[in-house]
């Protein structure tokens, strides 16, 4: 069976942009979490991009797999994919002080406005009026923390719009799960920072698992996975 008639059955609303824009520029952070948004502006005939900057990801091995599933599927979809810099010893900069703060705590708002700042910078530069991310359909973020940055990145330009469509309801992240498995795609264990590595595997040595291997494990693989 193809992965039109897999997906040939799905109910989805067609969505319209905000303002009766024309295109739209979707930061991804990773192929898993955009692959259901990605479906979805697909199937509703929107006209986007997208836009892979995540200075945040540690190590780059982990960095270049997770961008290189991303192109993968791009291509498939025949979608425009801009790869941005791996900004990651800005990064580093900006998380000074913050490397132990919690999870969803402020390193995450710092991370998230500076992936945010990055996306609407370059929708300005190319005549984008819209932004939006995949960020907040993964069930282990804050979606009104993700929503709230992307906001204000888009509030720096006239006349640009952050679309927080919630890509969680109506099914989303069960079919962000199927079509990970059906893509066969890579199945990262941890956010992507390396302070998200380290509590991660501290938290597994605590209940005597492994730790973290990067590159092992993909979706449809038996290993288990708190993904």
């Amino acid at each position: 069976m193809s992965d039109k008639e897999q997906t040939a059955g799905v109910q989805r609303p067609v969505l319209t942009l905000p303002n009766q824009a024309d295109k739209l520029l979707l930061h991804s952070c990773c192929a898993p979490c955009s692959g259901e948004a990605m479906e979805a502006i697909t199937a509703s005939g929107i006209d986007y991009t997208i836009f892979f900057y995540n200075p945040n990801i540690h190590p780059q091995r982990e960095y270049l797999i997770r961008k290189e599933e991303n192109i993968r599927f791009a291509e498939k979809h025949g979608v425009p994919f801009v790869d941005a810099d791996y900004d990651s010893d800005n990064w580093f900069e900006r998380a000074k002080g913050m490397e132990w703060e919690p999870e969803r705590g402020i390193r995450c708002t710092m991370c998230f406005d500076m992936r945010f700042e990055r996306t609407a910078l370059y929708a300005h530069e190319h005549g984008f009026s819209v932004i939006s991310s995949s960020l907040g359909i993964s069930r282990w973020k804050n979606m009104q923390q993700v929503n709230q940055c992307g906001t204000n990145a888009a509030s720096h330009y006239p006349g640009m719009t952050y679309w927080d469509h919630n890509w969680r309801k109506g099914g989303g992240s069960a079919r962000m799960i199927e079509i990970s498995k059906r893509e066969h795609f890579y199945q990262q264990e941890y956010c992507g920072c390396i302070y998200s590595l380290r509590d991660t595997n501290k938290h597994r040595k605590a209940q005597g698992r492994d730790i973290i291997r990067i590159g092992k494990l993909y979706y449809g693989d038996d290993a288990p996975s708190d993904s």
